[in-house]
Parts: structure tokens; C-alpha cells; sequence
């Protein structure tokens, strides 16, 4: 596995960029446990501690996480297998195999399997995950707070 250590002075965007590269290079030591749900989206914890943690995400055509943010943690993803299209209020990429997306603490975005294809993504968070605020798009492109989740919900 791949060492984690981190602390809150190097855990920017560009360490936990490179932390989700080197996840998604390594991914024959953990893609055995990807399951793929039809029901929703399925991930995993795959590794952490106090200062950054490791999710593990797969998804089939369809799955979306609607727009959403990360409770005051910066982060990074990177797509291991497949593509994902990350879409915010002002415009949408879409990321394949082997690219990732570092963003800030303050970053809103909905991540969506657009393709044909399941997609396995590695996401990389600092501070670890402690809270996710759920968003709604009006039609005039404002975000409105719907639910506020913990990590007891996930």
C-alpha cells in the first residue's frame, strides 16, 4: 500500500494530487476489492489516518454524486478505469483513465459515469472527511443547501 503520511503543513492540493496518481498507479494492490452496485454509487475507505484519508469509488453508466462539497477538506481524484465527467455551476470536464483533479477546500462539484462504461476513481481528502453539504442547482444556476451529511452517514 501506499504510505500515507501527511501532515496538515504538505497535505495542499499538489501532495494529495499526487497522492490520488500514486493510489491509481498502485491499483493492482486494491482493485480487487472494487464491487460494482447497481444501486448506487459503491466505495470503500481504503486507507488513513488523522491528517488524510483514501476512498476507492466505482461506478456504473448513470451513478452521479449530484453537487456536493467536502465539509472544509481540500482533495484530489484520479480515474483509475473508465472516465467521469465533473460538471460545477460554470462548466463540465471530462477526466479519464490515469487524470486527476486536485481542488480547494471550498470546492462544489457533481461527479457522474456519463459513459457507456463502469468507472473506478481513487479520491484522496484533507482534513479526513467530516462532514459533506448536498446542494441543489435552480434554473438561474445558484446552489441552495439541501442536507447536511456526516461521516456516521457514510
Amino acid at each position: 500500500m501506499v504510505a500515507m503520511t501527511l501532515t496538515s503543513n504538505d497535505a495542499g492540493t499538489t501532495t494529495l494530487a499526487e497522492r490520488a496518481r500514486l493510489f491509481a498507479e498502485t491499483s493492482d494492490e486494491w482493485l480487487h476489492r472494487v464491487r460494482l452496485d447497481p444501486q448506487g454509487r459503491w466505495y470503500e475507505r481504503l486507507d488513513g489516518d488523522e491528517d488524510c484519508e483514501v476512498w476507492i469509488i466505482s461506478w456504473l453508466p448513470g451513478q452521479s454524486t449530484g453537487f456536493h462539497d467536502h465539509g472544509g477538506s481540500a482533495g484530489a481524484f484520479a480515474v483509475v478505469l473508465g472516465e467521469l465527467e465533473e460538471a460545477t455551476t460554470r462548466s463540465a470536464q471530462i477526466f479519464d483513465g490515469g487524470r486527476v483533479r486536485p481542488f480547494g477546500r471550498h470546492h462544489i462539484h457533481d461527479v457522474r459515469n456519463t459513459s457507456t462504461a463502469p468507472a473506478v476513481s481513487v479520491h484522496v481528502y484533507s482534513p479526513p472527511l467530516s462532514t459533506m453539504n448536498r446542494y441543489d442547482l435552480t434554473p438561474e444556476g445558484e446552489l441552495i443547501v439541501l442536507q447536511t451529511e456526516t461521516a456516521d452517514d457514510w
